[in-house]
Formats: C-alpha cells, structure tokens, sequence
C-alpha cells in the first residue's frame, strides 16, 4: 500500500503505570478509529523519564502487561504498532530503553534497544544519566511491514546521521523515532534533527512524543511531528497530550529519491 494514514499518540504519562497502559490502550484505539494503519507511541509511555525509575518499571518479554498490551491492540485493530519505548529487563538482569514493534496479528516483528544513551550535562538546563541504569544496545533496527520498510530509533539516536543513513541504506522507507525531548533541546533540534533526518536520506520521518507533564520531574516538549522525503512537516503537535494524523504517500519518496539520487553514493556501513 503506498498511501495510508499515521497516527501518533503523544499521551501524557504519570506515576501510575497501569494507568499509562490503560491510557495507551484508549488512545490507540482512538487512533485506529481515525483511519490509522500505521500508529506510534511515545519514548518510555508506561513510566516517568527518570533514569532512577527504569528498573522499578521494567517488565521482560514475552509476559509483561505493556508488551501484552501492544500486542493486543495491534491484533484487535489490525494495525502495524510501534510501541514507543519501555525500560526492558533481559534474562541477565540488564535494562534496555526498548521499542516493541508488531504487525497487524499482534505478532512482535521487531525490536530496536536505544543504542546512544542520554547522558548530558547542559549548563543551565538538562541533566540526565541513563547509564546509571540502562544498558545499551548495539545494532540498529530495520523492520519489514506491509506498509513498507520501518527503521528505529529512540530519542537521542536522532543525533547520530551515520544510523539514520545505514538504516536508509538497509531499505527503510520511513524513520521513527520515539523520543521525550525537553525544554532546553526541544525548541533547538528537535524540528531541525527530524527534517535533518529526512531530507538526508530522503525518507519520511515520525518524531513520536510524550505531551508535557507540568508537575513532572522531567517535562518533556512534546511537538510530535511528521516529516516527508523532501523535509516538509506534513503535522506537528502542540506541547499537551493529543492525537496527530498523517498521510504517508510512498510514491513521494521514490520521486524526491528519482530527482534527487542521493542514496546511490553509498558509505561504508558503521552499524
């Protein structure tokens, strides 16, 4: 299908985790009622983005309730769901900032660990250590889907060209990145790394995330935003909890990629 309908849920999230899931639960069905095939949620949607807080809210594969959840969803509204991110706890205890991918049956066909993790210290403004509980991941994310070809990337490895381009090269049509940006980096790059992202490799892009949570520790930006081939936002989101749609039309990236043939001046890949 070249032309179809995304959907991308930038809920609020709070301290309650079954109410994040629950939230989650009605805001992709509202989605999907909308005409979405494609829906995404938010960087870590189940918990507060507090590095301290990831372990408490890890669940593992296959039986955590979030993980059920999306997996539920995607088969009751015939979807391709990108389950934004959640803290995931392995066999050997490690913690992943973890995107869940499933297709229209609730099967999981893929899942991207945050590669580049976000430790930052802006004078004046951010302060952040996930490494103090996450564990990295190691190998970029490209998932084929019957809406076309998703590569993956959570948050901070928006910043990193070489990804986004290996995973153009790796066939990805489209770029999704969940992510909770704040108030400092926000209004700087978020806008600039997504059109960045896919006027660079001539690819859509989906910047997926959390609405602004006033009282929270962390107050993410929000602005949830759609971008296509030739670097136009299609939507974008305000900074409150709300539903954004757009329309990906696959013939426009095969046509910017016609005129413009960048991707043929291949790199030597570094994932």
């Amino acid at each position: 299908m070249s032309v179809f309908t995304v959907g991308i849920c930038q809920m609020g999230v709070v301290t309650d985790k079954q109410a994040n899931i629950d939230k989650a639960r009605r805001m992709i069905g509202e989605t999907a009622a909308s005409g979405s095939r494609l829906v995404v949620l938010p960087e870590m949607f189940n918990c507060p983005y507090q590095s301290e807080l990831f372990p408490q809210y890890a669940e593992s594969r296959p039986d955590g309730p979030t993980i059920a959840m999306l997996s539920e969803c995607a088969a009751k509204h015939n979807i391709i769901l990108v389950g934004g991110s959640i803290p995931e706890r392995d066999a050997a205890g490690n913690i992943y900032n973890t995107s869940f991918i499933f297709d229209e049956t609730g099967k999981l066909i893929g899942h991207h660990r945050k590669i580049h993790l976000f430790d930052v210290n802006i004078k004046g403004g951010t302060v952040f250590q996930e490494s103090k509980t996450l564990a990295a991941g190691n190998s970029m994310t490209v998932v084929n889907t019957s809406l076309g070809t998703l590569g993956i990337g959570i948050c901070y490895d928006v910043r990193f060209p070489e990804l986004a381009r290996s995973m153009a090269l790796k066939g990805a049509q489209i770029l999704i990145y969940p992510a909770a940006f704040g108030p400092v980096t926000g209004p700087a790059h978020w806008e600039l790394l997504l059109r960045s992202r896919a006027v660079d490799n001539q690819v859509y892009v989906i910047g997926a995330a959390p609405a602004l949570n006033a009282a929270a520790e962390y107050k993410a930006y929000g602005h949830s935003m759609l971008v296509d081939p030739w670097s136009r936002v299609l939507t974008v989101a305000n900074a409150e909890e709300t539903i954004i749609t757009g329309k990906i039309d696959l013939r426009t990236l095969v046509r910017v990629r016609e005129e413009l043939p960048l991707l043929q001046h291949r790199k030597p890949e570094v994932y």
